[in-house]
């Protein structure tokens, strides 16, 4: 069942915005949370913890596409134990119950969450609870039970993950600067309209004004290359040119709409990877976030960069505490 607490503001309407596109687009769904090795963490992870405790209490924070609860899902061979969600974004918490039903999510500000202190032998978190501020860390502790274990996947300045998501809104921004959807969906407009016998003039003009738009989108490609922004600048690009040659194939309100969809949804993107960048946390705070714990008596048990394994730069901050 979804509890929701507070009004929506701005900012969660965005995480909305970016989670609804991901349900029914499939589109910009990176970020890092499916990388062999994070996943892999977590696998390791829930293993161990399913041989101390066959059903302990777990809550998620800041639970997103719920790429945690997958990974604890395989491990419980499909029988979770007692598995709570929370997340700013209820399109998220709806997605993610629709796929793990017997999990419950709660709409709240990981910062302010409205249970019970004490009720978790484990508290998880995959690049989230930064976004709230690391202040978030002493709602997430209040919520374990003694002897409980606090997990964490935090998001590494300068890693491997920070450099793609800033290559990725750098190559966003360009594709907006150049306008590349809104003229596309005049060009777009303009060549419908011609087919139904309109002004072909009109068309050949709007083809005109989005010719620069087109070269500056292959620029951006050529500097990023083709899987930047998870694949979907190029993917957009040869859709637009397929769909072109093939209009008379094609109803206009269904490529219209969906540019429309999708530039609400780059936009909601591009948010996210501004914020991916703003909340990474370098080598400085992450040991004081270490040292404010063990002040709190807490034992740390692994605190480290998450290896990429591949000569690049840490993919994460791995952070596991437990609590006395």
């Amino acid at each position: 069942m979804t509890n929701r607490e507070t009004e929506p503001s701005p900012v969660i309407e965005s995480w909305d915005s970016y989670w609804q596109g991901a349900k029914t687009s499939g589109i910009y769904t990176g970020g890092g949370s499916s990388h062999p090795l994070v996943t892999s963490f977590w696998t390791h992870y829930f293993v161990i913890a399913k041989d101390r405790n066959k059903s302990p209490k777990v809550i998620d924070i800041a639970s997103g596409n719920g790429a945690v609860v997958e990974c604890a899902n395989k491990v419980f061979e499909g029988y979770l134990p007692d598995f709570t969600c929370v997340d700013v974004s209820e399109s998220a918490i709806r997605m993610l119950e629709g796929r793990f039903p017997g999990v419950q999510g709660i709409v709240a500000d990981a910062a302010s969450i409205p249970l019970d202190p004490a009720g978790f032998d484990i508290v998880t978190s995959q690049f989230g609870v930064e976004y709230a501020g690391l202040h978030a860390l002493s709602e997430l502790t209040r919520l374990m039970a003694p002897g409980g274990e606090l997990a964490l996947l935090l998001h590494h300045r300068g890693g491997t993950i920070y450099e793609q998501c800033k290559a990725s809104l750098d190559a966003t921004r360009q594709m907006q600067a150049a306008e590349f959807i809104p003229k596309c969906i005049a060009m777009f407009e303009a060549g419908f309209a011609a087919q139904q016998g309109g002004d072909r003039a009109e068309y050949s003009a709007a083809g005109k004004q989005f010719a620069p738009a087109i070269k500056a989108t292959e620029t951006t490609l050529a500097q990023h290359g083709g899987d930047v922004a998870d694949g979907t600048i190029l993917r957009l690009y040869r859709d637009v040119r397929t769909i072109h040659g093939r209009m008379r194939h094609y109803e206009e309100s269904d490529v219209v709409g969906w540019l429309r969809r999708l530039q609400e949804e780059t936009e909601a993107y591009a948010g996210r990877m501004a914020s991916m960048l703003d909340v990474a946390i370098d080598d400085t705070r992450f040991q004081q976030v270490c040292a404010d714990l063990s002040k709190q008596g807490f034992e740390i048990l692994r605190a480290e960069p998450l290896a990429s394994g591949d000569g690049k730069p840490p993919l994460a901050w791995v952070l596991v505490a437990k609590k006395s």
